[in-house]
């Protein structure tokens, strides 16, 4: 019994002695959590929110946490940081509500393996665009002629594109807009000065915009609606400055150096920039040189109206192609309040290129009349100034008709022309005021054929009526009174008396 004892006892001692499987102390690499997302980068405009993903795959007893540089920001399920906008949500995805400027950054989601195994998001905080200063506060004053220099200055994430724009204009170079933090203008006008807009956009949210308030002073700058009017006795007249002024301007109106005050006759009115002197009832003496005088802090201007009695320049008003071969029928016109007393017609031939002469001032020689002239042709006589030069210009003065129109018209035909030849020719008129100024030349052309002959059927058709315009052509000057010449006055009267006449004898 005791060997089978001790036999026991040695298998019991074989038996503690066996030793026991230990656990492997690195598992197999298919064992380990692995993630089901990448890193990404997120844009997020501020006050949104963001959802950070983390999905791991067998996690397993390991543990999971969020950082953001060294602060942890949640481990496992616990949520460590004090920060209320962040959360887990759908198990281990990190949402940031109301995200600011701050929350920028990396932000690591961890599994705390032997070797820990993380990836990482980056969070780049969108920022719209804000304008932090425009120049001087958003208002300029400067005076005329200096540089201008407008600045804004904007941020925002992405870097805004600044773009400078002109409230209801176009900018100062003539473009629509223009880019950069800076606008220049390099030598103000009064035409520079308005609203310009800075606007900053980084297509994020919306374009913020400041407007710069820009005032140019300058002296006044005067300009003359009609630098010489015409009037007559009895009549009124309206001498108009147009005055600009930064600041406003203080407008006076003199007669040569005497400063004119108001009275029943003369008066002055305003309308934004426009200034009138209104001469009421003009009197002969009323004519002569006036002017504005407008001050301001800048400085001082003054501008010159003359008050005239004498006639409007005269409109030559004929066709420039002439009918006949060797003369032609010269028509004008001249608005005048006065009576127009006489004209001075000028005429000659075009210079060729290569007949320059060697005096353009009008040569006279007192008197000399064309050989054979009817004395019926026209009201008065006309007296002619021929000159010895070639192709220098001769001068016709030519009565007027006495009439009361504002409008007078007057026509001359000018006889002994070359054919098919160039001429010009210009006018004057003269009232008991004076004389106008010299019209625009006009320039005219002699037919190079003969006219030809009206058919004499359709004369007998229209009978005295034709043969008056044949007679009307032929004149050498007439003067027009509402539609009539003294020539078809003295036809109306021949047949007047002709039917006056055969009445008679039918009766007797």
């Amino acid at each position: 019994m005791m060997v089978s004892m001790s036999r026991f006892k040695g298998k019991d001692r074989k038996t503690s002695f066996a030793s026991p499987k230990r656990p492997t102390q690195n598992p197999e690499p298919d064992s380990l959590p692995t993630f089901g997302s990448q890193g990404r980068r997120f844009r997020v405009v501020t006050n949104d929110t963001v959802v950070l993903p983390c999905d791991v795959i067998n996690p397993g007893v390991y543990i999971l946490a969020w950082k953001k540089g060294i602060a942890v920001l949640t481990a496992g399920s616990t949520k460590v940081s004090p920060d209320e906008r962040i959360r887990l949500v759908d198990g281990n995805n990190l949402e940031i509500r109301d995200i600011q400027t701050n929350d920028a950054g990396n932000y690591v989601c961890q599994i705390a393996t032997l070797k820990p195994r993380e990836i990482s998001h980056t969070v780049e905080i969108l920022v719209p665009s804000r304008i932090k200063s425009v120049s001087s506060g958003g208002n300029i004053d400067t005076k005329k002629d200096s540089m201008i220099k407008l600045n804004c200055e904007a941020d925002g994430n992405p870097v805004p594109n600044i773009t400078w724009t002109r409230k209801n204009n176009v900018l100062p170079n003539g473009e629509r807009n223009a880019t950069g933090d800076t606008y220049i203008i390099q030598s103000a006008t009064r035409h520079d000065a308005g609203l310009y807009i800075c606007t900053a956009y980084n297509d994020v949210g919306q374009p913020a915009e400041q407007t710069i308030t820009v005032n140019i002073l300058y002296p006044p700058e005067i300009e003359v609606e009609r630098v010489w009017v015409h009037s007559g006795e009895g009549n009124e007249a309206l001498l108009v400055c147009i005055v600009n002024a930064e600041p406003h301007a203080e407008v006076s109106w003199y007669r040569d150096t005497l400063k004119l005050d108001t009275n029943e006759r003369r008066i002055t009115e305003v309308r934004g920039s426009r200034h009138t002197l209104i001469v009421r009832k003009v009197q002969a003496s009323d004519f002569g040189n006036y002017s504005c005088v407008a001050d301001n802090v800048v400085g001082k201007s003054r501008a010159y109206v003359e008050l005239s009695g004498k006639p409007n320049p005269v409109k030559i008003n004929s066709n420039k192609n002439g009918r006949h071969q060797n003369n032609y029928n010269i028509s004008w016109s001249v608005d005048s309040y006065t009576p127009i007393e006489e004209f001075k017609l000028f005429y000659r031939k075009v210079p060729l290129p290569d007949e320059s002469p060697a005096d353009t001032r009008t040569q006279y020689q007192w008197p000399k009349k064309p050989p054979t002239r009817n004395e019926n042709e026209g009201y008065g006589s006309p007296i002619y100034g021929y000159n010895s030069m070639r192709n220098e210009w001769n001068d016709v003065i030519l009565p007027a008709v006495p009439s009361e129109q504002f409008t007078h018209r007057m026509s001359y035909n000018i006889r002994g022309l070359d054919t098919a030849a160039e001429y010009e020719a210009k006018v004057m008129a003269k009232n008991r005021f004076g004389w106008t100024p010299m019209s625009d030349v006009f320039k005219f052309v002699t037919s190079a054929t003969p006219e030809i002959e009206s058919n004499p059927k359709y004369q007998a058709s229209y009978g005295i009526s034709m043969t008056s315009n044949a007679e009307a052509r032929d004149l050498g000057s007439t003067s027009s009174y509402n539609g009539f010449t003294k020539r078809s006055y003295n036809v109306i009267i021949c047949v007047i008396f002709t039917t006056l006449y055969f009445a008679f004898n039918n009766i007797v």
